[in-house]
């Protein structure tokens, strides 16, 4: 099989100009069990922190991050906004629609003060928190059935498709991966970019801003030979087969 470089195909979208440590969440998505090698248990109670842990908040961190890119415009040079007001401003974005195209610079939300939104959630980010969004309503949304009854390779390849053609318009995907009936993960990230690498087989590696790992990047990859995508192993997650559900592309996704 020749032999070719998969490079980015993003045109002009609000993906095209990401950036992980400018445009993602600085704190933890923290996961209501404790792991070890990707196998949950309880976590005990000295471990237990209720006050500081951010936990179950996995799909509206990859939200969020969509909806500031889109939608939130910053200005480090004006003067630095009360939580109050600031607090009405998060809502303000992550209230629209995710799936809306961006805005024009001129009708974005204005966050002055910081340079990004990584400097915003370094400094004020209990207020952030507390704005973007509930996390148990994901549990109920409409779009999540579809782990029960999705489970064909020819709906992955569908899938990875539609993924293709988002990152060349340049545009977010977030995914639901998910490995129902098995649960070794039930998670969402945003995939922004292809990975640059030479491919031998045809497979592809996308980079994703994982919620749980607000460090770097991490890796989603797509085997066309076993028609299945494979997920990065970390902690929370043994690594390996996944299956990829977009949500926030449209209503009631």
């Amino acid at each position: 099989m020749a032999i070719f470089f998969v490079a980015a195909l993003a045109r002009g979208g609000p993906a095209s100009d990401f950036r992980f440590h400018r445009d993602t969440l600085s704190f933890v998505n923290s996961t209501v069990f404790e792991y070890s090698a990707g196998h949950a248990r309880v976590r005990n109670a000295a471990a237990k922190d209720k006050t500081q842990r951010y936990t179950r908040r996995c799909f509206v961190m990859s939200r969020t991050v969509m909806q500031f890119k889109k939608f939130a415009r910053f200005d480090p040079k004006a003067p630095l906004l009360d939580d109050k007001t600031l607090a009405a401003r998060i809502r303000d974005v992550t209230h629209r629609p995710p799936w809306h195209d961006a805005l024009p610079a001129a009708k974005r939300v204005s966050f002055s003060g910081y340079a990004d939104l990584r400097a915003l959630s370094e400094s004020r980010g209990r207020v952030l928190q507390k704005n973007i969004g509930l996390g148990w309503p994901t549990y109920l949304r409409v779009g999540n059935s579809r782990m029960f009854y999705l489970h064909s390779p020819k709906y992955q390849e569908q899938t990875q498709a539609n993924l293709e053609a988002t990152l060349a318009r340049g545009e977010f995907f977030v995914a639901y991966l998910s490995d129902f009936p098995i649960l070794h993960i039930n998670h969402s990230v945003l995939v922004y970019s292809h990975k640059p690498m030479r491919l031998k087989d045809g497979s592809a590696h996308y980079l994703v801003y994982d919620p749980n790992h607000p460090d770097g990047p991490r890796e989603l990859k797509w085997s066309p030979a076993k028609r299945a995508f494979d997920f990065q192993k970390d902690k929370e997650f043994v690594g390996g087969f996944t299956r990829v559900f977009q949500v926030y592309g449209r209503p009631l996704q």
